[in-house]
């Protein structure tokens, strides 16, 4: 199995969606786990273009709960029913998405063919598995609202060409030299900092529709891939914080004091579509490593 996590980026727009630009989605592919990020009007087609199979789904983790972000939900669940799926589905979100997950399939009503669980989650860890684990931290945009983050654990491995040069057979007890300890094999003993090598954790975080807040340097830091809205420029400012946004310097900045790796800049406003290489210029102008998302892009870590 890769330990490495994929990323697809569905949908990059903002509130007004462009014919390079769906609403907001991202899916998240790591092991067996595919985890859709936001799920805007469009998203299900979305799938289809980037030649992705829904039914893969395992999770939803939903931000808030503003249309660009939502409305793809009837449709992708609608189809999913239709299509086979068999599994459970979490979907998981901010405070009142119970109630509102609840009206949404009682409007749009359809045979579910599965089961679907929704969980309002709190800041902190909500899941947790042997090699990974998803967070939440509240943000700041009038209504509840998620930031999210996946960190894959750091896990000690073997390294297969010193394992093959050595002589050991693969089996059962490499484990012992996976805990550290030194094994003797056909009277040679092989010491266990001589094969084993250490793999580092990853981070990536997902901080879309929020007024800058004192809560997302301390959640993003040291992440490998920091996903940040760019709604607005520095010259929109003041609008950005009436209207409970960041502009992507605020971004940048958050990304060079949090010792990110890569900054990607994602919820494009439809305002600056005509001046992508000065709003990515902004950005890169205060942290180097940053780069515009757009429709079907892909990244990993």
């Amino acid at each position: 199995m890769t330990s490495k996590v994929h990323l697809t980026f569905l949908g990059t727009g903002d509130q007004i969606p462009s014919r390079a630009r769906n609403h907001t989605s991202i899916l998240l592919d790591f092991n067996e786990e595919n985890i859709l990020i936001d799920c805007g009007e469009g998203t299900q087609r979305q799938f289809r273009k980037a030649e992705l199979n829904p039914c893969k789904i395992t999770k939803i983790l939903i931000t808030h709960w503003h249309g660009d972000h939502v409305l793809g939900l009837p449709g992708i669940l609608s189809t999913l029913a239709f299509s086979g799926y068999n599994k459970t589905l979490f979907i998981y979100g901010p405070k009142g998405i119970n109630e509102k997950i609840k009206k949404m399939l009682e409007i749009f009503n359809f045979y579910k063919t599965y089961e679907i669980k929704v969980e309002e989650i709190k800041p902190g860890i909500f899941y947790e598995r042997k090699n990974f684990f998803i967070s939440a931290e509240e943000m700041e945009h009038g209504i509840p609202a998620l930031a999210y983050s996946f960190g894959v654990k750091g896990s000690k491995r073997i390294d297969k060409d010193k394992l093959k040069k050595s002589g050991l057979p693969e089996g059962p007890f490499l484990q012992k030299l996976k805990e550290g300890k030194d094994i003797t094999y056909n009277g040679k003993k092989f010491k266990s900092k001589d094969l084993i090598y250490k793999e580092d954790g990853k981070k990536i975080s997902i901080v879309l529709d929020t007024k800058l807040n004192k809560r997302i340097l301390p959640f993003v830091k040291d992440s490998d891939i920091f996903i940040c809205e760019g709604t607005y420029s520095k010259e929109l400012e003041k609008e950005a914080e009436e209207h409970l946004h960041m502009t992507v310097t605020q971004a940048a900045e958050v990304a060079k004091k949090g010792k990110v790796k890569k900054l990607i800049l994602t919820h494009v406003g439809s305002r600056h579509l005509k001046n992508m290489k000065g709003i990515l210029a902004e950005a890169k102008g205060v942290f180097k490593n940053t780069t515009l998302a757009r429709d079907f892009d892909k990244a990993e870590v």
